[in-house]
Parts: structure tokens; C-alpha cells; sequence
């Protein structure tokens, strides 16, 4: 097999005998040091690594006008200095914290600022200090004791900066951030700003076409973390299964020594889930700044989607270690990396793990909650996982954007899959300047979540404007972007273009659609969802030869209005018109190439006002307080009762509630 790899460096010729899930692990490890990536590990504290948070109450003031912080440096200073501030949580958005609609919609700029403490131990033996915050939206500018020390842009990411040379050790530091929430069409998710003639006079409002809030803040944790002077930078993990052998290939890379330092030790082992040591690298390869290498762990516990086994999520934790002298001292590092045991492959009908086919049956969601908005909430995700699982579903996607880490971790630790969307929302107005945005974020999420084991399919974009003739270029250009950081993966979209007029559906793995037939269209007429949705469906496979997948279908609920017969905005025509689907998609499973259904949406969430919005999208099948609607009960007896048809899980005894002895009359 000749395989060609286009990168920054030129053209990679790699010609290998093996197998070929194998040698596509080998060629994606080799892959990985053709570009220049920096690390992005989630801070895990080890015995050479020590972690503080900064969460808790920051001082926060909007400012008048997007220049006005930079103008008059407000970064140099004390923030109560420049004017009133008020306390601010973080993780939160601030949107929704007080009680001024002025603040709710912003425009533009806010500033928070926090003081802190680092001790003078942080500072021994050359060690560093770095600063990352897990998601600010939008963009970010950070000043240290009025330093900047770093900038970044799309929210929903992490971003990290050594500060070791901006701290004061043993002192009090000053942290000050400048957050702007500013969409245009260059921006990911893209928007524009219009201005409207009020009573006040002129007043700058935010536009979008996306169907969400859109909040703005410091989003997720915030987080000081040490490492040593030479430090382990990435780890990129692939797995392979081989009969009942678990194969675990590794690439890690490290920095704090030139190249020409070839006087370092890697020591890789894998332990199981009672801290058991399984398997140990048999050979590490130096290759430049890293070490490339496998483990086999015979009878390997495999990573499995919840309903599919007994025991599903399971991981093993990936404990590498560096060391190395430099300037007469022994430095040493520790990092350890939860991983699952797992192979996703695909064909022109299905989606199979561990070359068993699987079937979607989950969500689309979205990160909101009262208050905290996109805020994380430790308590409200894992009360999520437990409605998943009590409902019955084994996958959802994290639309229109990258989940927190934290969340990520328990689909991980679950079985949940995780179809991963970049922030790429109703794309349109195709630019040269809007792919580069494009890539970054795609490059961003890849790199965050490449090691995770529920991640099975990455998402491109949410109802991209794919009618126009430049979005052909345009995703051709990002689906080949993504295969060259990661070919383990199916590529996949939400199309909601017809099929014969969409432009990038030629380009994915896996088709994925979303569709509102008896709701956006023919709204109240039921009887038009199975013979629309079942053509459609057929179309879309008949003209690609791919799998296809419903990714968003549903109608919004108002809680507690009951209609009968059922009427739109009712609990009952939400059951009705999921069971209409339910048929359709029975009829598109014994098909063959239908692969997963995911009802839009999980929970209720906040849009932007509009007259067809009540108090924001109430879609869910759960209110945004997480209370089951009707609708709930009739999602979760057909999700088990899949699990126990596909995958032969048992049925849950609660699926039917008792009401009476059931005896013909001739058997009195």
C-alpha cells in the first residue's frame, strides 16, 4: 500500500507491511510530528505536578464602548480603579447573573479581574507556571500583573500560557481579562452587529441566525498548574483490537530541551482500572522532540457504548514518564491519561465499534441552564448523564459547539458517544477568512479531544448554507483538513438542505440530517412524516451510497398544555409526532444503511427573543429545570426497548406500569 501525506513540510512517502488498521495507526502517530501542535492536556495534578484554581468570585464592569478598556489601560491597574464593578462567579456566563437587561444584552466588552497568591515553592528547581482557562466566549485578551500574556478567539476552547516570568511569587498577583462577545461574518459562529434608534439614542444590537442564546463570559474553570522545567507537552493515543488483544499506539512529545538533548528517558505503562499494571511499552522510538511506541494487553477490557455490555466505558490509564538531567539537576515528569480500548470503522451501510454495528438513539443538546447560563455546572451534568441513562440513549451531539472537558469526561467514563461539533453554526457567506477560523477551531477541538474514546465522529457544521455553489470549495477544503488530523474518525455534518441541491453531503463519511416535517413543515399534519422522511432519507443515500443518520427532528412543547386530539405546542402532539418518526425509522433501520436517530432537543434552552420563541426553544423532552415532559416516558420505553432488540439488554421493569390483571374472559 503507497500512501502520500501532504504537510507543511512537503510530501510524506510511508510505505508499510501490516495490517491495515495497523498501518493507518502507524502512518496518523507519524502524521502528528509533520505538524507543528502545541499541547493542550487537561491540568491533571501528579507527584510532579500541582494545580490551583482561580474559580470563585472575580470583580467584573462592562465597559462603554469596545475600546474604551484598552484606551485608558485598564489592565494596569486595579479594575475598581477605572470605575464601580460587581462580583461575578466564574465559571458563569454573566448575562443572566443581574438584574439589568443592559448587561443580558451586551454588546462588545466586559473586564474581570481576580487577585491571587502563588507560593515561593513554585518557584524551585526551574520549575513552570502556566495559566489555562477552559472556554471564554468570544474572544479574550489576559494581562498578569498588566503583562499580556496571551489572546485567543472562538469560544467553547481551551488556551494556555506559560506565566512562569509575568508571577509574583510569594506575593499578591492581579489577573485581568478583557472579554468581547462580538460576532461578524468572520467570526465562528458567524453575526453581525446592527444599530437601532432608541429613546437613549443610538444602541449597537447583536444579530444571528443561530437559534440560541448567545451567552458570553468565562465559561469554564480557570486554572493554575506547575510542570517541570522539562515537561511532557502532548500525548496522542490510537487503539486497535485484534481479537481479544487490546493494541494502545502512543506518540509524546516534550519540551523544555533543544532537539540535539538525546539524553532522556521514557518509561510508558498502562494500568487497569484497579491500578493494576497491564502492559509497558516494550520499545519507545525517539523521534525529535517525542517518543513513538504500542503496548498490547492481552484479553484487553474494551471500551463499550452504555447498553452494549455489561460494564461499558471501561478505561485504563496511560501513565507515562520523562526524565532527563539538565544544568547538573534530574528533572522527572508524570502525566497519566485516561483511555478506552476501542476501533470505529465504517462502511458505505454502517458504523461499527469493535466490528460490531452500532445505532444511535440520543440527542441533540445544548449547554444551557437557568442563571449559570453556559456556565459550568458540576451538579446539572451529572444529573444530564443520569437522565441519559435512565432514558435509554447511547449517544449524543454536542451541538453547535465543543462540550467543557469536565462533561466530556463523564461520557467518556460512561459510555455515552459523542458526536463532536466545532462551533461552525448556519455557516454562510463563504470567505477565505471564515475557513482559516474554520480550521483553527477545528484544529483546536481535534486536538483537545483526539485521545477520548466515546469521541466517534467529528461534525463539521450545523445547517450550513450548503445550496450555495461556494460551499462545494469550502467543505471539500475542511473535510480534507480534518482527515489529515485524524483519519480514526467518520466526518459527518447537519445537513438540512435538500439532497438534490446540497453541496457537501458529497464530501462526508456519514450523512447526517436534520429535518422538522409536521412542525417547520406541514405543521399539524402528522401524516405527512413517514412517506416524506422515508423518500428523503432513501434519496440521500441513493445519491452518496453512504450511511445516513437523523440528527434533528422534534416539535416544541409547552409543559402541562394538554390538547386532545393533540394540537401543535401540546404534550401530546410531541409524543405523537416522535411515534410517527419512530415508524419511519423502524422502516429505514430494515434497510440496512440507517444508523442512529437524535430528537431535538434534550432539555428547553434560551434563544434569542422572537415571536415564535416562548421564553426560548421548548423542544425538549425535558424542561430547562429537567423535569420530564410527557413525552420522556415514551422516548425511553423505545430507546430500551431498542437496546434490548439490537443489543440484548434486558428490558427494565418499569417500562409499563401496572393497572390491572390481564385475562381473556374465557380464562376467568
Amino acid at each position: 500500500m503507497h500512501i502520500r501525506i501532504k504537510c507543511e513540510n512537503g510530501k510524506v512517502e510511508l510505505q508499510r507491511t501490516m495490517t491495515a488498521a495497523s498501518q493507518l495507526c502507524w502512518l496518523v502517530l507519524l502524521q502528528v510530528f509533520s505538524f507543528s501542535w502545541c499541547g493542550i492536556l487537561y491540568p491533571r495534578a501528579s507527584e510532579k505536578r500541582v494545580l490551583m484554581s482561580l474559580d470563585g468570585i472575580w470583580q467584573f464592569r462592562a465597559a462603554n464602548s469596545t475600546s474604551e478598556g484598552i484606551e485608558y489601560k485598564w489592565y494596569k491597574n486595579r479594575l475598581s480603579k477605572t470605575g464601580a464593578t460587581i462580583p461575578m462567579p466564574v465559571p458563569s456566563s454573566y448575562n443572566d447573573i443581574t438584574q439589568e437587561k443592559s448587561l443580558r444584552e451586551h454588546v462588545g466588552t466586559v473586564w474581570y479581574e481576580r487577585h491571587f497568591f502563588v507560593p515561593d515553592s513554585w518557584r524551585q528547581n526551574g520549575q513552570r507556571v502556566w495559566l489555562r482557562f477552559g472556554s471564554v466566549h468570544y474572544s479574550a485578551r489576559v494581562w498578569l500583573n498588566g503583562e499580556e500574556v496571551m489572546s485567543h478567539e472562538i469560544g467553547h476552547l481551551p488556551f494556555e500560557a506559560e506565566v512562569t516570568s509575568s508571577l509574583r511569587f510569594g506575593q499578591e498577583n492581579r489577573l485581568t481579562l478583557e472579554v468581547d462577545n462580538t460576532l461578524t461574518y468572520t467570526t465562528i459562529p458567524q453575526g453581525w452587529v446592527e444599530e437601532i434608534e432608541t429613546i437613549d439614542g443610538v444602541k449597537k444590537v447583536q444579530r444571528y441566525t443561530f437559534d440560541f442564546f448567545n451567552y458570553a463570559g468565562i465559561h469554564r474553570p480557570v486554572v493554575l498548574y506547575t510542570t517541570p522545567a522539562v515537561y511532557i507537552d502532548d500525548i496522542t493515543t490510537y487503539t486497535d483490537v485484534v481479537g481479544s488483544k487490546g493494541i494502545i499506539y502512543f506518540n509524546l512529545t516534550y519540551d523544555g530541551l533543544p532537539d540535539s538533548h538525546n539524553e532522556i528517558n521514557c518509561r510508558v505503562t498502562v494500568f487497569d482500572s484497579h491500578a493494576k499494571p497491564v502492559g509497558k511499552a516494550t520499545k519507545e522510538d525517539k523521534i525529535g522532540s517525542g517518543f513513538i511506541g504500542k503496548i498490547e494487553i492481552d484479553d484487553a477490557h474494551l471500551w463499550w457504548p452504555y447498553l452494549m455490555d455489561p460494564a461499558p466505558g471501561y478505561l485504563y490509564t496511560l501513565e507515562v514518564r520523562i526524565t532527563t538531567n539538565k544544568d547538573d539537576m534530574k528533572i522527572e515528569d508524570v502525566y497519566r491519561l485516561p483511555i478506552g480500548i476501542r476501533l470505529i470503522t465504517w462502511s458505505n451501510t454502517s458504523l461499527y465499534i469493535n466490528n460490531v454495528p452500532v445505532y444511535l438513539r440520543g440527542f441533540g443538546r445544548h449547554e444551557d441552564s437557568d442563571i449559570r447560563g453556559k456556565g459550568l455546572d458540576l451538579a446539572l451534568v451529572a444529573k444530564d448523564y443520569n437522565l441519559l441513562k435512565w432514558i435509554g440513549a447511547n449517544a449524543y451531539r454536542t451541538s453547535h459547539y465543543p462540550y467543557a472537558e469536565e462533561i466530556m469526561d463523564f461520557a467518556d467514563q460512561q459510555g455515552i458517544m459523542i458526536i463532536d461539533e466545532c462551533p461552525s453554526v448556519n455557516t454562510e457567506k463563504y470567505s477565505v477568512s471564515l475557513l482559516e477560523k474554520h480550521l483553527s477551531s477545528l484544529t483546536q477541538l481535534i486536538q483537545r479531544d483526539k485521545n477520548r474514546p466515546s469521541v466517534i465522529m467529528w461534525s463539521v457544521a450545523n445547517e450550513p448554507r450548503t445550496q450555495l455553489p461556494e460551499s462545494a470549495d469550502y467543505f471539500r477544503s475542511v473535510v480534507k483538513f480534518v482527515k489529515t488530523r485524524d483519519t480514526t474518525r467518520p466526518v459527518t455534518a447537519a445537513l438540512n438542505k435538500w439532497y438534490s441541491i446540497d453541496h457537501a453531503g458529497q464530501f462526508m463519511d456519514i450523512i447526517g440530517i436534520n429535518r422538522y416535517n409536521g412542525w417547520y413543515s406541514d405543521p399539524g399534519k402528522l401524516e405527512v412524516i413517514q412517506p416524506s422522511l422515508e423518500r428523503e432519507v432513501e434519496n440521500w443515500h441513493q445519491l452518496h451510497n453512504k450511511p445516513v443518520m437523523m440528527l434533528e427532528y422534534g416539535a416544541d412543547t409547552m409543559p402541562g398544555l394538554h390538547l386532545d386530539p393533540s394540537y401543535i405546542w401540546s404534550e401530546e402532539y410531541q409524543t405523537d409526532l416522535l411515534s410517527e418518526h419512530f415508524k419511519a425509522f423502524d422502516t429505514l433501520r430494515n434497510k440496512s444503511f440507517f444508523i442512529g436517530e437524535m430528537i431535538w432537543n434534550f432539555a428547553d434552552f434560551k434563544t434569542d427573543q422572537s415571536t415564535t420563541r416562548v421564553g426560548g426553544n421548548k423542544k425538549g423532552i425535558f424542561t430547562r429545570e429537567r423535569q420530564p415532559k410527557s413525552a420522556a416516558f415514551h422516548v425511553r420505553k423505545r430507546y430500551l426497548q431498542l437496546a434490548h432488540e439490537i443489543d440484548g439488554f434486558p428490558l427494565a421493569d418499569d417500562l409499563d406500569k401496572y393497572t390491572a390483571p390481564v385475562h381473556p374472559k374465557n380464562e376467568l
